[in-house]
């Protein structure tokens, strides 16, 4: 048996979640908007220091919320739902079943199994969408960000991104639209959303629950603003570290590259404030996308600093660098949250 989705449209773009979930808002409730403006609208911006030592990097930085798909449709108000699947052979099941029935699914991963991507490390919590599959060479057709079309992965390899046994896993996690009505204003869904996010960077964000990979006593998160400045504090303290060269490179990458438009996430934020502005200049200031672009040039560079030392070595002179430009990162995204706030 096989099949494939004609009708879905993939736009190439620069993170996997915002590229996944403007092609299936686009699809299921033909909502025509720009990348920038999905990440904003799901409240993607973020900060969160990880120290996990099931990851591959003993310490991760990213720069988006692990609930910007789901914060997307409740932000909308679109009957959007993930779940995931204790069973690797369900987890087929219902995916196959969802594709058969004419319906584009989100699904989630580890992206270095994925033999289309040619990835070199672990990188849980990708996301593509499935737009078909064939039997009989035991290949899944995925929309991603990278091409418009659609490209070919083999059934092992998806089976082994979905629940991998080693590093983190998202447990087979997949959405589904249970419905296709958008029940907010794009004026105030924005509104809605900026709060959000006004709330993320500046309050304490709840626990990890027991569904998300990160909920584990062995597991340290310090998110939003706080998390940056926690970055800065422990970034002089790296060069004393066993892994320091492989920390400093992953995290490198993590903040500049791995799909997220440079600058750590925040050259898509602004463009999402950009947007905003010019939809009801009530939502944020004119200024506001600048801020965000000034935060984004500070990321990158940090992230300049930390690729010297997975090339020079540890060079503390390198990690105080870093440091002050996360520090400038913090108190440049305090302001413009801040403002977003009143």
């Amino acid at each position: 048996m096989k099949t494939l989705i004609e009708d879905y449209t993939s736009f190439p773009g620069d993170h996997c979640g915002s590229v996944a979930m403007r092609g299936l808002l686009h699809h299921y409730c033909d909502l025509a908007l720009p990348e920038a403006a999905i990440f904003g609208l799901g409240s993607g911006v973020a900060c969160v220091y990880l120290e996990a030592p099931g990851m591959e990097s003993g310490v991760s930085i990213f720069g988006r919320t692990i609930s910007l798909e789901t914060d997307l449709g409740l932000n909308l108000q679109v009957d959007y739902r993930e779940q995931t699947e204790d069973d690797d052979d369900n987890a087929w099941q219902v995916a196959r079943e969802e594709v058969l029935a004419g319906r584009p699914t989100m699904l989630s991963g580890d992206i270095l199994y994925l033999d289309y991507r040619e990835f070199k490390v672990h990188f849980p919590g990708h996301r593509f969408v499935l737009v078909g599959f064939d039997d009989e060479i035991e290949k899944v057709f995925i929309a991603d960000r990278i091409k418009p079309e659609p490209e070919a992965c083999s059934y092992g390899a998806l089976r082994m991104s979905r629940n991998p046994p080693l590093a983190l896993s998202t447990n087979n996690l997949w959405g589904r639209f249970h419905g296709t009505e958008v029940g907010r204003s794009l004026v105030d869904a924005a509104a809605v959303a900026i709060d959000r996010s006004v709330k993320n960077m500046l309050g304490s964000a709840p626990e990890p629950s027991g569904d998300s990979p990160f909920a584990s006593a062995d597991v340290q998160v310090v998110s939003g603003v706080d998390g940056i400045e926690h970055f800065a504090r422990q970034l002089p303290d790296w060069a004393k570290r066993d892994d320091v060269l492989g920390i400093a490179g992953f995290n490198a990458a993590c903040i500049e590259k791995f799909g997220n438009g440079g600058g750590n996430f925040r050259h898509l934020y602004a463009g999402f404030l950009d947007w905003a502005h010019e939809l009801d200049p009530k939502l944020a200031p004119s200024h506001a996308g600048d801020l965000a672009r000034k935060a984004a040039d500070s990321w990158t560079a940090a992230s300049a600093c930390l690729y010297r030392v997975a090339e020079e070595g540890p060079l503390p002179a390198l990690f105080h660098e870093a440091a002050l430009h996360i520090n400038t990162v913090a108190a440049t995204e305090r302001q413009l949250f801040t403002e977003l706030a009143d």
